[in-house]
C-alpha cells in the first residue's frame, strides 16, 4: 500500500517530507464551495473527503490522505484564501489583535475504509498597524494561504501565541494524521 497525499499545497507536502515519510502527490479538483448553514468543521470535513474520494478514484488500493483548513474569525467569518490584494488588507485587519481559530479537516481514505477529523487551534494575533498590513501584503505569502498569513513565515512575526496543534496552522495536523494512519497499519514512527 503506497501513500499518496491528494492536495497541492507545498506546505502539506514539506510536512510530510520532513518526517521521513515517502508518498506520492496527486492534486484533485474539488470545489471549495462554503455550502448555506454549514458549519466550519463541517466545511472542513467534508471537503478534506471530497479530496480523498478524488484521490482514491485514482489510487483506489492506497491509503489516500487529504486536509482542507480555514481560518474562523472571531465574528464567525470563515476566511479562506484572498482573492487579492484587498481581500488580504480585510482580512489581516479583521485578525489584528484577536484571537481566532484554525480548523482543519482530516481524511484518511483506503478502499471503502474512511476516517475524518476535524482539529481546532486558537491563533492570538498582535495588533498590527496599517503599515505592517501593507507591508506584508508586498510579499508573496498572504496569497495561497487560509486567512492571508504563513504561520511558518514572516507571519510569525504577528502571532503572540497558539493554544493547540502548531501544525494545524501550517495546514497538516500530524499528530492526529499520526494516529489516524496507525489505525490502518501505517506507522509513522
Amino acid at each position: 500500500m503506497k501513500i499518496i497525499l491528494a492536495s497541492g499545497s507545498p506546505r502539506r507536502k514539506s510536512l510530510l517530507e520532513s518526517i521521513g515519510l515517502d508518498f506520492t502527490v496527486y492534486h484533485p479538483d474539488v470545489n471549495e464551495e462554503h455550502l448555506p448553514g454549514e458549519s466550519p468543521a463541517e466545511l472542513c470535513r467534508r471537503l478534506s473527503r471530497l479530496k480523498a474520494e478524488a484521490g482514491s478514484r485514482v489510487y483506489p488500493d492506497d491509503a489516500v490522505i487529504a486536509a482542507d483548513t480555514i481560518v474562523v474569525a472571531d465574528g464567525g467569518e470563515i476566511l479562506g484564501k484572498p482573492s487579492g490584494h484587498d481581500d488580504a488588507v480585510r482580512m489581516l485587519r479583521l485578525l489584528s489583535g484577536r484571537v481566532h481559530e484554525v480548523v482543519t479537516g482530516l481524511c484518511v481514505s483506503c478502499g471503502e475504509r474512511v476516517s475524518i477529523a476535524d482539529v481546532h487551534t486558537l491563533v492570538k494575533f498582535r495588533e498590527l498597524s496599517e503599515l505592517e498590513i501593507e507591508a506584508y501584503t508586498q510579499t508573496c505569502e498572504p496569497y495561497d494561504k487560509a486567512g492571508g498569513y504563513a504561520v511558518q513565515g514572516i507571519g510569525s512575526l504577528m502571532i503572540e501565541g497558539i493554544k493547540g496543534d502548531y501544525y494545524n496552522v501550517v495546514g497538516l495536523p500530524l499528530c492526529t494524521l499520526g494516529r489516524m494512519l496507525a489505525g490502518y497499519g501505517v506507522s509513522l514512527i
